[in-house]
């Protein structure tokens, strides 16, 4: 069903152009009723600052649209919504010279305000803690777990590093493990003493149980002795947050998050950092400098000489 967008003024209007827009959308690219709607709204709003301005639509200027986008960040509009609508603009545009009615697009600089980087969610220490110690007793899937998720911690690896391992690529004698990240490029990771504890007692008593006579090369497998998904790793992962109150925390890359936060807050330098976590750029390492003040006074007070060793409150 087509959307309505009202009745029409004079031939060539704003309003004749967005009807042409819209049905463009609608038609050549089926886009679906909500977008279409959002569109329409969009330019609608931005109809009605051409004529509060008195310019018209076929001949503003790239100032024009900038002073437009500057009124909506004036008024409050979240950064997402002004960037929202300067794509709805540049797609308008975009459509005007296609169907050549301007020889000019005036939108070709035009930029809203700058994304946001949404910080990573991270565990503290006893949280961490509490997560860890949820897969209990000695069963084959309770031995996997914990050193899944031991491992995890131990060495930020990406969901699909963890359950991509191979046992060729651990050596637990030496505490490190060859992950495969993304561009199939490898990388060594030390692997923590608890991790590795985890690891040898469900490689010589879980596994084996899980596995069977199956000749599977994988470390971590599921229930049938067949190597672990990625959604079978999330599944792991959120049922024992939820055991442990920390469903809302989690996310696949939680604790690659928390083990890069952690290891700079505990004075780790950056260019390590980037070669365990295998960030081809250290720019994406350094999304992990963030850390709160709580934690650079926990590693001020554990580290300055002359810090006193009663903190103050």
């Amino acid at each position: 069903m087509s959307i309505a967008i009202g009745p029409l003024r004079k031939e060539g209007s704003h309003e004749d152009l967005v009807l042409d827009f819209v049905a463009y959308l609608e038609l050549e690219r089926g886009l679906s009723r909500n977008t279409l709607e959002a569109y329409r709204s969009d330019l609608l709003q931005f109809g009605a600052w051409l004529d509060a301005t008195g310019k018209d639509a076929l001949t503003v200027q790239h100032t024009d649209l900038a002073a437009f986008v500057s009124t909506l960040a004036d008024a409050g509009a979240a950064s997402t919504t002004i960037q929202r609508k300067v794509a709805c603009l540049r797609s308008f545009y975009r459509h005007l010279r296609r169907e050549e009615i301007l020889e000019r697009d005036p939108t070709a600089e035009l930029k809203g305000p700058p994304r946001g980087k949404k910080l990573p969610q991270v565990l503290t220490r006893d949280e961490v803690a509490l997560l860890l110690s949820q897969p209990r007793g000695g069963s084959p899937a309770a031995l996997r777990d914990r050193a899944l998720l031991e491992l995890m911690y131990a060495c930020g690896l990406r969901a699909s590093e963890a359950v991509g391992i191979r046992l060729e690529e651990l050596d637990l004698d030496e505490g490190v493990l060859r992950a495969n990240g993304k561009g199939s490029k490898e990388r060594l990771v030390p692997i923590g003493s608890k991790a590795v504890a985890a690891l040898i007692a469900y490689l010589t008593v879980g596994r084996p149980q899980l596995v069977g006579i199956r000749d599977e090369t994988h470390v971590f497998v599921n229930q049938r002795g067949q190597g672990l998904t990625r959604q079978g790793l999330y599944k792991i992962v959120q049922r024992h947050a939820r055991s442990a109150g920390l469903a809302d925390k989690m996310s696949p890359h939680t604790l690659r998050h928390t083990f890069a936060t952690h290891l700079l807050a505990g004075g780790c330098d950056l260019r390590s950092l980037q070669e365990m976590l295998g960030h081809a750029d250290i720019a994406t390492t350094q999304i992990y400098t963030h850390l709160s003040a709580d934690r650079l006074r926990d590693v001020y007070f554990a580290a300055h000489p002359r810090a006193s060793a009663e903190r103050p409150a």
